[in-house]
């Protein structure tokens, strides 16, 4: 394995253990050369994962692609890269798990809507109002109300007319 710091291609195992997801192991590494460590994961290739777009392209599944558009909903959010990589890990296994090798990307969205609902609203709006395609602010607003609980009572202020 080539240090990522050196570029040296003498490394060695420090330690191996099970990664997040099945199939899946972690090793810490050490350069022989400059003695710095560092992570790689080794994974059993599938059978790719095909993606059917909405104009009928497919294309295979791309985790990176997921975790991007995850990371961007959740700037600037009390969001942990591990929380991210957890739901983006999720929905990888969920999509391998299916028995059919060809998944709408819709279904790939609504599993990140679901996931980002979970734990954050804004993130959850950010990424569905990318993903919706919300034409104006009155998509917008119908989500928004649908986050609303029905039995919440209503705010002190109106944004129409201020506080009450």
């Amino acid at each position: 394995m080539k240090c990522p710091y050196c570029g040296v291609l003498n490394t060695r195992v420090v330690d191996s253990r099970p990664g997040k997801i099945e199939l899946e192991v972690r090793r810490r590494r050490e350069c022989q050369s400059c003695a710095k460590r560092f992570t790689t994961y080794e994974r059993v290739e599938m059978t790719p994962v095909m993606i059917v777009k909405k104009d009928n392209r497919r294309e295979e599944f791309n985790r990176e692609k997921v975790l991007s558009g995850i990371k961007k909903a959740c700037e600037k959010r009390a969001i942990s890269i591990h929380q991210i990589l957890d739901i983006v890990d999720g929905i990888e296994r969920d999509l391998r798990e299916q028995t059919d090798s060809e998944i709408p990307s819709n279904v790939v969205g609504e599993k990140v809507i679901e996931a980002l609902k979970s734990i954050d609203d804004v993130a959850y709006v950010r990424f569905a109002s990318v993903y919706r395609e919300f034409k104006d602010v009155d998509d917008f607003i119908q989500e928004l109300k649908r986050l609303i609980p029905k039995d919440c009572p209503p705010s002190d202020s109106d944004p129409q007319t201020g506080p009450v």
